[in-house]
């Protein structure tokens, strides 16, 4: 009868074992679970939800761990997709998604088409593109990838909108071409009333007599001018430091004008990057895209 007894004995102190270490193993990878609730599986990272699809357009690896979002000039009706093409065709990009976001009249063009719209009316128009915007960045943010921001010409000020209203920390680092921080109020007030305004050498404002006679341009105009009106000196003034932003502009820039001394003063005491070129609007772009990538971003140019 021991005998039996101690031949049982050892098989209960397996299964006992054996149950333990199951219920162990249980705890942990429900314990691991619960610690990965609020991170995103690498695998998660290719799939981008249709909703988020309809809002950009993009080119390359859509599971990349670095994300650049090209904020496109403008304003316009039609979505830019060359810049993202051009980057994706150009630089190396291995490893980094390029997109490109809708602003409101570019998913609704008709809301521009028709009649005119107060300055209101396109302040609000603004409101709904940053809020687009801030939906894209953190849609890629949450999912754990790296985020740049490019924005140029009037996709600077979408930017700077962007980091007023939701936070420098809103994407990793940003690269802001040919805009202005306080654009002279003569160019924003004529944009309001639909007319056409430019910087003789990159200084004096001229302002056209007439406006537009395209409905639709005006509007556009309109658009502009709900952001230009901001002086973003002040709006970004709370944040201590904006080393996250490097700040590109032509002392020639015949659309928006040159930063005044006041602007790169304020940008230098924030920590910001600031190149500075001596040429016009496009001359500005297309001399310091290639320096601006590589050195805000680390993307250089295919070999």
């Amino acid at each position: 009868m021991k005998n039996v007894i101690l031949e049982i004995i050892p098989i209960k102190l397996n299964q006992s074992i054996s149950i333990l270490v199951l219920f162990a193993l249980l705890l942990f990878l429900l314990f691991s679970c619960t610690n990965d609730d609020n991170q995103t599986p690498i695998a998660d990272k290719a799939i981008i939800s249709q909703e988020i699809k309809d809002l950009i357009y993009l080119k390359g690896d859509e599971s990349a761990s670095t994300v650049l979002i090209n904020v496109p000039g403008g304003p316009s009706t039609k979505l830019n997709t060359e810049i993202a093409d051009l980057i994706y065709g150009l630089f190396n990009t291995t490893d980094i998604l390029n997109v490109t976001v809708h602003q409101a009249q570019t998913l609704d063009s008709t809301i521009v088409k028709v009649d005119d719209i107060t300055l209101n009316e396109a302040i609000n128009i603004n409101k709904e593109s940053i809020n687009i915007l801030h939906q894209v960045v953190s849609y890629f943010k949450n999912q754990g990838r790296t985020v740049y921001i490019l924005g140029f010409s009037f996709g600077a000020f979408v930017t700077q909108e962007l980091i007023a209203t939701n936070g420098i920390n809103s994407a990793d680092k940003y690269l802001i071409m040919t805009g202005r921080l306080d654009i002279n109020d003569s160019l924003w007030q004529a944009s309001s009333e639909g007319k056409e305004g430019w910087f003789e050498n990159g200084v004096t404002p001229i302002v056209d007599s007439e406006p537009l006679s395209n409905a639709k341009e005006r509007n556009l105009l309109r658009i502009s001018a709900g952001l230009g009106k901001n002086r973003y000196t002040q709006l970004l003034n709370d944040f201590e430091d904006l080393s996250k932003v490097t700040y590109v502009y032509g002392k020639t820039d015949e659309a928006v004008g040159s930063l005044t001394s006041e602007e790169v003063d304020f940008l230098e005491t924030k920590n910001t990057k600031i190149i500075a070129g001596s040429g016009d609007h496009t001359a500005t772009f297309e001399d310091f895209i290639i320096q601006g990538l590589e050195e805000t971003f680390g993307i250089e140019l295919l070999e």
